[in-house]
């Protein structure tokens, strides 16, 4: 059985937590709120993202309130959006699981239409079989999202598929599906958060790679 990727974007292809980090605390200091160290920030981020909020805050946060939150924190990353960059290895990776004959297609909550002209722009687009992000507005949790993602290439068999993300959230969605997943611990979350999921947590894209090949055929592919 041939082993297709589902690859998450934001923290996983899209080496940004760094920049979430600063735009973060620039709303912070907007808003009056004290600044978050990256340690603490990759401990306590989770999805969905006003519980993240609330475990910072210690306290409910109201829907006005996280409308001023969501608001401010996405000014200053778009401020700051044309400093991300692809993740250490990412194109190369994507470009010889391509070359191999396999396919890879991209999942994620991102807004749609900001989402595919960034692909572009990377220049890692014709990599993929399929680019979704979330559209309308209306982002759903990951694993409607995935769904759907694997619901419009029939041709992929899920039990054929491996999700690599990094967030636990990327490993429930491909368990909803029926996919497997690997998580990768240099994007948003701990390697101490991530191991709650009970799948493989490596630590560079590379890895993630050879351990989803392996989860599907029992061998693991150099690349």
């Amino acid at each position: 059985m041939a082993t297709h990727l589902v690859w998450d974007w934001n923290g996983t292809l899209l080496h940004d937590t760094d920049l979430v980090i600063a735009a973060t605390n620039a709303s912070f200091a907007e808003l009056g709120i004290p600044s978050i160290t990256p340690e603490r920030y990759r401990e306590l981020f989770c999805v969905p993202v006003p519980l993240f909020y609330e475990r910072l805050l210690g306290r409910p946060v109201p829907a006005d309130e996280w409308e001023v939150l969501d608001g401010v924190f996405h000014r200053h990353y778009r401020s700051r959006a044309d400093e991300a960059a692809l993740a250490e290895g990412a194109a190369e990776l994507l470009a010889a699981w391509r070359a191999a004959g396999r396919t890879q297609s991209v999942c994620s909550l991102a807004a749609h239409d900001q989402l595919l002209p960034l692909v572009a722009r990377l220049g890692i687009a014709e990599h993929f079989t399929r680019v979704d992000g979330s559209v309308g507005g209306v982002v759903a949790g990951k694993a409607e999202q995935m769904a759907r993602h694997l619901a419009a290439q029939v041709e992929v068999d899920p039990a054929s598929v491996v999700v690599i993300g990094d967030a636990v959230d990327d490993a429930v969605a491909a368990g909803h599906v029926g996919a497997r997943a690997v998580l990768y611990a240099g994007g948003s979350h701990s390697r101490r958060s991530l191991a709650r999921a009970g799948v493989p947590v490596v630590d560079s894209l590379a890895e993630a790679v050879h351990v989803a090949e392996e989860l599907v055929t029992g061998t693991p592919r150099t690349l």
